[in-house]
């Protein structure tokens, strides 16, 4: 995104929920190279062979995105936030249609940085991790939607308090809450599976 205002962006993406399909043309340019780094980071994690190519997962963002319609877009983190939650969803339904055998066979795995969880945490089940994603959300949607935000969205501090409308400091302290809530979660999920 460098080289292009951030304002630019949030102007189209009003335009575009509103309805302008030639807003939606100006800003796919300028949001392109952004959504192939977050595409290609979640791709990173994915094992060898995976059916799903970076492209292709943009593209199924975009169609999801298209099927809901006009959004009353915030500004550039609210559609990069959106866009990493249905990257997301697109792999976790990829992985769920492609399980077979016992459980966890054929699973899509994940690794989390170290900035996520532990140091040297071993890859993760995506859909371990959705699940427990889910289960935080229900006891504190903000704590889910921080670490969707940050992890899944590659969004700043700053960023990630813009969209939740609260203070950096917040972000930050349950962030590192949050983090530390989704590791104990997977890994007691992944004990108890053996």
């Amino acid at each position: 995104m460098k080289g292009h205002a951030p304002s630019s962006i949030t102007g189209l993406l009003k335009a575009w929920g509103d309805g302008s399909h030639a807003a939606f043309e100006k800003l796919v340019p300028l949001v392109d190279a952004e959504l192939r780094r977050l595409a290609r980071r979640y791709m990173a994690g994915e094992r060898a062979g995976h059916t799903l190519q970076p492209t292709a997962l943009i593209n199924e963002m975009y169609l999801r995105l298209i099927d809901w319609g006009s959004i009353s877009w915030q500004d550039r983190a609210h559609f990069f936030g959106l866009a990493a939650r249905l990257m997301r969803r697109t792999l976790v339904d990829h992985a769920r249609r492609h399980r077979t055998g016992k459980r966890g066979a054929g699973a899509l795995t994940i690794e989390f940085d170290e900035a996520v969880v532990a140091p040297s945490e071993p890859t993760a089940d995506l859909v371990a991790i959705d699940d427990a994603l889910n289960d935080l959300a229900k006891q504190d949607s903000r704590k889910s939607q921080i670490i969707e935000l940050r992890f899944f969205g590659g969004l700043s501090v700053e960023e990630t308090a813009e969209v939740l409308k609260i203070s950096p400091r917040t972000v930050k302290r349950e962030w590192s809450l949050a983090r530390a809530w989704l590791y104990c979660e997977v890994t007691r999920k992944e004990a108890s599976d053996v």
